[in-house]
């Protein structure tokens, strides 16, 4: 095969990308190498170009839809095109869901755990407008700053008119951001030269609140015009609550820098969350979608079983949201987090909502055999029978070094959340080697039309 070469696909599965995954026909008529199509969607007959030739596989795009697939929709979801984000804005919702959970039950059977029982992706049925957070990277463009999102596997910004995964408001402030930017001739940073000030515009929604934080990342201590910039925003956007200004001078790709100043109003905002009042920070991680966050917590504690007598260990807890949903359920919660800006939102949200029974401590996973010292300092050694753990890790899963803990503490039961089902199937085999059965894996569908999906399962010592 060369590339710009056109051949005749059907398309048959698609993967976590959006990519439809197709094969191509050798000359005898046997099945070829693998053909990955952009934008493509199961039972597709098209015409594609080749874009990428590898040893092992072909990347496409299609140069003509012959046939299209009774899962695509006539009209795509989103406008915008080349972000990365919409990967599924081609295709039925019902065909989505299908995906996702193909997308779990694969990660389990390339684990060697194919007996495990993949649930039916429970969600909300919200496709659009969900998300309450937002960071836009901006750019100096031809007549202006632009802002937007990064095109795949580029820090190339992709420019859009709206996002129908975000709030139209979020994309309001952004403009205007960029418009007092123009007018007062502040440049955006560029990577390549390490000039200009503004990097990022971040922003986050309360959802129950309707309270909005904006965040903007510069590259330098100050940011010129800052009262005329506040008086304007505030003054056109009631809805904010707070203006912060993160200083990041360094050559990264990481969005935030370390030192915040806070411009006007608060430092966090609010939301209600399974029936609780949180404060937010700008660096605490809290779940983009509000009402899917709550379907999954929900099943989370009901997996958890718990009776009253129960201590919950909530590990990588943030800013304490699972484990204070689930503290009136509880004899007592105990979390334990890296970033000791969440710790300190937690034990304030447990004092905020008048929780006594919570407390939350500064311990990082990765240091297994310490991690639990403050806290059973406090609290006496933690008893096997009587403790349920709960993790939540980022998408790169827990570590061999904390299961393996957590194994010869003998705890008997453990709920694994996961935003990863490459990582959470991997934890879940060393689980099952160390002595654990592996319960019914309940997918949840926390990010409409793109291609990541979270889950719940939970692991009981044999």
């Amino acid at each position: 095969m060369q590339k710009n070469e056109i051949i005749r696909l059907r398309i048959e599965e698609l993967n976590h990308l959006g990519n439809g995954l197709a094969h191509a026909c050798n000359p005898d008529g046997s099945r070829g190498i693998a053909v990955f199509v952009q934008n493509a969607v199961p039972e597709d007959l098209v015409d594609a170009r080749v874009i990428k030739v590898n040893k092992n596989y072909l990347v496409a795009r299609i140069e003509r839809l012959l046939e299209p697939s009774p899962m695509r929709i006539e009209e795509s979801f989103c406008a915008a095109s080349g972000c990365g984000g919409c990967v599924y804005r081609h295709l039925r919702y019902e065909s989505e869901l299908q995906s996702k959970r193909e997308q779990v039950k694969n990660a389990f059977r390339r684990a060697g755990l194919s007996q495990v029982n993949v649930e039916e992706v429970r969600h909300t049925g919200q496709t659009d407008r969900y998300r309450n957070k937002a960071q836009y990277p901006v750019g100096n463009g031809k007549e202006g700053m632009v802002f937007g999102f990064y095109a795949s596997s580029s820090h190339r910004i992709v420019s859009f008119s709206d996002c129908r995964l975000q709030p139209p408001l979020f994309q309001d402030i952004a403009r205007e951001v960029c418009a007092f930017c123009d007018a007062k001739g502040i440049r955006a940073y560029e990577e390549e030269s390490g000039r200009g000030l503004l990097r990022h515009i971040y922003l986050r929604e309360g959802r129950a609140t309707a309270q909005i934080m904006l965040c903007l990342v510069v590259n330098g201590e100050r940011l010129p015009h800052e009262e005329e910039l506040v008086a304007r925003l505030t003054s056109r956007f009631a809805q904010i609550r707070g203006i912060l200004l993160n200083t990041n001078t360094a050559n990264t790709n990481v969005v935030l820098g370390k030192k915040y100043r806070t411009l006007f109003g608060a430092e966090k905002i609010e939301d209600e969350l399974c029936g609780l009042r949180f404060a937010i920070s700008a660096g605490s991680f809290y779940q983009v979608n509000h009402d899917a966050c709550e379907l999954l917590y929900g099943l989370a504690r009901e997996r958890a079983g718990l009776s009253g007598k129960e201590t919950l260990l909530d590990l990588y807890c943030g800013i304490g949201t699972i484990g204070l949903s689930m503290a009136r359920d509880a004899r007592e919660v105990i979390g334990v987090e890296i970033v000791e800006e969440a710790v300190r939102c937690a034990s304030e949200n447990a004092k905020r909502n008048g929780i006594e029974n919570a407390h939350f401590y500064c311990g990082d996973a990765s240091d297994a055999r310490r991690l639990l010292t403050a806290a059973e300092e406090a609290h006496g050694a933690l008893e096997p029978s009587g403790t349920v753990v709960i993790l939540d890790p980022p998408r790169k899963g827990s570590t061999p070094e904390l299961i393996t803990y957590l194994s010869e503490r003998n705890f008997e039961q453990v709920v694994y959340i996961s935003c990863n089902p490459e990582t959470l199937a991997r934890d879940c085999a060393l689980f099952e080697k160390l002595g654990y059965t592996i319960g019914t894996v309940t997918p949840v569908d926390m990010f409409p039309r793109t291609g990541h999906v979270e889950s719940v399962v939970c692991l009981t010592r044999k």
